[in-house]
Formats: structure tokens, C-alpha cells, sequence
């Protein structure tokens, strides 16, 4: 079976769903493959900070997620092991109320949000890509279940092990030495925390609890790894009572939502993120072909834009691809194809630099918050807090522009 598709996006995630309804809003239609036999909810939530808002309104979700998740305020950062006096950042609340709109937004609704606003069989699922070839300007895109789909454009948003990223010549990314813990608490009389960040950092290890809203808890645990942790991926109750361990000094209310944490409700994930000199030297578009999401530029998530930088390539994505195929009836001939080429470098080199700087100041961000080094803790507890707060905000500050530049 063999069947001609002009748009097809590999993978069901954040980019992938993203980019398919920004497309939708312009009036194009796309196929979207996903190898799982449902939406993809691991990881429980993630920050959205003032850019992934900006996106979110791009393509008209934006006022129905804000009702189901408080904005937060400021953050409280502690330090357990060398008992620092608390470092309060609410003097810059009403600021970042005014300028920065931050929420801890559950990836579960996201994702089933932008699948309800998509049409009818957008999404196939059980569709697992195995192989791409090329035949003229098309796309061979072979599934698991032996079919073929020929596609006119190939997105890929397949995840940090992207089938078309390696046809595009990208490496596997990069372990860090560094693994996280998350997990999700639901309080169904509510929890009790205010709206802001509460984090925690100690000797090779950070750790946070995050309210999504009123009855909902988001917690993570990162910690340095020699190894990625096969041995507890599998064993969620090794995973909790090792957070336990390691945080001794934490207020009970907050190792009382670790405790309440159900097995169910925990994963193990390493670190990992595409080298920044990959991103200014590999294809991120080659013909008709390109990437998006952690497919794209897989990070760590220290800024907190992992979720975020996806949403910003979804909008970016759609504009190059709407503009490109802007009066055209459909995409056949030698100039079409040519078209959609440069629509799709027009986006790399919009996404290129962003990129490098998001998955670079994320590197170093992580490298000071969790080092073991003497002088770089002093200094990372007494002097760069400031500084450090300052580089995710100016990573929030970015527009990705609307989905029509008209």
C-alpha cells in the first residue's frame, strides 16, 4: 500500500501537534504519524514561560489552558545542606507579573487540548517510521506494519531518537552525566502551596515542587550520573525512597508530596542534549525534509524551555510552510518543490541561532546550579543567583511572531 500524503509529521508530541495545527489555522493539511496507540504523556508537566504563551495564543489555545493553571509569582530557593538563609525573590513578582506570564502547565492536557482543536483524522496512530528513502522529490516513508506513505514534505518531531533526524545526518544526543526524577501529585482537597517555584539545591543535586493549580503538584529531582540509571529505570520504588534519601533537609509539606507520590507517577529520564556546534554545522532542512522539537534540539531542562522552544518551532514552522505554499493549488511541479525547499531553510535559519543559544545557556545553567567545586558553590550560592534567574528570563523574553506575517 502506497499513498501519497503532501504534508507528513512524524511523531504526536508538543512540536509535532503544534506545527500540525498552526498549519490547520492557514488552511493546510497535514498527516500526523505517531508509533504509540495514544498521545505520549510522559513527563507529567513542564514550565511555560512568557515565549511558549505567546505560541500557545498563536494558534488560539492560549485562554482555555490559563483557566485550568495558576500563574506563578516568584520563586523561594533554599539550600538544605549549607542551611543558607532562603533567597526570596519576591521583589521582582510584581515585575514579572507585569512583564512574564509563567505557569506549570500539565503536558497531558496540552497535548489532548491541540488534538481536540486538529480535524478528524489528523493524527494515525500505531504508526511507527522505520525507514526513509528517497524517490525523485518525494519522501518514501516506510511504517512498521509494511506500508509505505509518500510524502511531499517530511516534518519530523519524533523525539530525541528521530528516525529523521539520523536521515538527516544528526548524531544520537549526548548524555550529560546528569539523570532526573519527576513525578505528579494530585490533591483532590486541594494542596495547600501558594502559586510560585519552590526549589532546592545541594551537593551535586536540585530538586523543586511546582503547583500547576489549586489541586495538582509537579515535582522534579536532578542529580549527577555517571551512569544513566538502567538499574532503577524499571523500579519506581527505588526511585522515590532514593529522592527521599537525598533529601534529608526539605520542609515536610514537601517531602510529604514525594511520600504521596504514587508509584505510577514517577519516572527516571537522563539527561541528554545535541551538542550546540551540531546545531550550527547539521541540516536542520535538507530539501523537502526537516526537524522540529527535541528532534531538532534535544536539551536539558535547567531554563525550563524544552516544552517551550517546541511550541516556538511549531509557530515558526507553519508561517515558512503557509507562506511557501501561499496561492498555490497543490505541490507537483519542480518550481513547487523548490518553494517549499526554501520556505524550509527560511525556518532553519529562524530556529538555527535560537537553538544554540537555548541548548547552550541550558548547558551552563546546569553546570553551575548542580557542581560539586568549592569556589563555583560559593559563588553560585552567594553571587550568580541573580544572574542565573536573569539568563531563563531572557530566554522567556523571545516572540516567535504569529502565524501569518501578513
Amino acid at each position: 500500500m502506497e499513498a501519497v500524503e503532501d504534508i507528513v509529521i512524524v511523531g504526536a508530541g508538543i512540536a509535532g501537534l503544534t506545527t500540525a495545527l498552526g498549519l490547520h489555522r492557514l488552511g493546510i493539511k497535514s498527516l500526523v504519524l505517531e508509533s504509540s496507540d495514544g498521545l505520549r504523556t510522559t513527563g507529567f508537566a513542564f514550565t511555560t514561560w512568557t515565549n511558549a504563551w505567546r505560541a500557545l495564543d498563536a494558534v488560539g489555545i492560549g485562554e482555555p489552558l490559563r483557566l485550568q493553571y495558576n500563574q506563578l509569582f516568584g520563586s523561594t530557593t533554599s539550600s538544605p545542606v549549607s542551611e543558607l538563609s532562603t533567597a526570596e525573590r519576591q521583589s521582582d513578582a510584581l515585575r514579572m507579573q507585569r512583564v512574564h506570564e509563567i505557569r506549570c502547565l500539565q503536558r497531558k492536557t496540552l497535548l489532548e487540548t491541540l488534538e481536540k482543536e486538529l480535524p478528524s483524522g489528523t493524527i494515525r496512530y500505531s504508526s511507527k517510521v522505520v525507514l526513509i528513502e528517497e524517490l525523485g522529490y518525494l519522501k518514501l516513508v516506510h511504517l512498521s506494519d509494511g506500508s509505505i506513505l509518500k510524502a511531499k514534505v517530511l516534518i519530523g518531531c519524533d523525539g530525541v531518537n528521530s528516525v529523521v533526524a539520523k536521515w538527516l545526518g544528526f548524531k544520537k544526543p549526548a548524555f550529560v552525566g546528569r539523570s532526573a526524577i519527576r513525578g505528579s501529585v494530585y490533591y483532590e482537597h486541594g494542596h495547600g502551596f501558594e502559586p510560585k517555584s519552590f526549589l532546592y539545591t545541594a551537593e551535586g543535586v536540585r530538586s523543586g515542587v511546582i503547583a500547576c493549580n489549586d489541586k495538582s503538584i509537579y515535582w522534579f529531582f536532578t542529580y549527577s550520573s555517571p551512569s544513566k540509571n538502567e538499574e532503577m529505570e524499571d523500579s519506581p520504588a527505588r526511585m522515590k525512597q532514593f529522592v527521599l534519601g537525598k533529601l534529608r533537609k526539605i520542609p515536610d509539606n514537601v517531602r510529604a508530596v514525594i511520600e504521596k507520590t504514587e508509584l505510577d507517577n514517577i519516572i527516571l529520564s537522563p539527561l541528554i542534549f545535541r551538542p550546540p556546534w551540531e546545531i550550527l554545522l547539521g541540516n536542520i532542512s535538507k530539501t523537502n525534509v526537516c526537524v522540529a522539537g527535541d528532534a531538532f534540539h534535544p536539551m536539558t531542562p535547567d531554563i525550563g524551555q524544552g516544552g517551550c522552544s517546541a511550541l516556538e518551532d511549531g509557530i515558526v514552522l507553519a508561517r515558512c510552510l503557509g507562506e511557501a505554499l501561499r496561492d498555490k493549488q497543490g505541490m507537483s511541479s519542480e518550481e513547487d518543490y523548490r518553494t517549499i525547499e526554501m520556505g524550509l531553510q527560511s525556518y532553519a535559519r529562524e530556529r538555527r541561532w535560537r537553538a544554540f543559544e537555548l541548548i547552550s545557556t541550558a548547558y551552563m545553567v546546569g553546570y553551575i546550579q548542580q557542581s560539586n567545586g568549592r569556589i563555583l558553590k560559593f559563588l553560585r550560592d552567594r553571587v550568580l543567583a541573580t544572574f542565573l534567574a536573569g539568563q531563563r528570563l531572557r530566554m522567556a523574553s523571545y516572540d516567535c511572531g504569529k502565524l501569518s506575517a501578513s
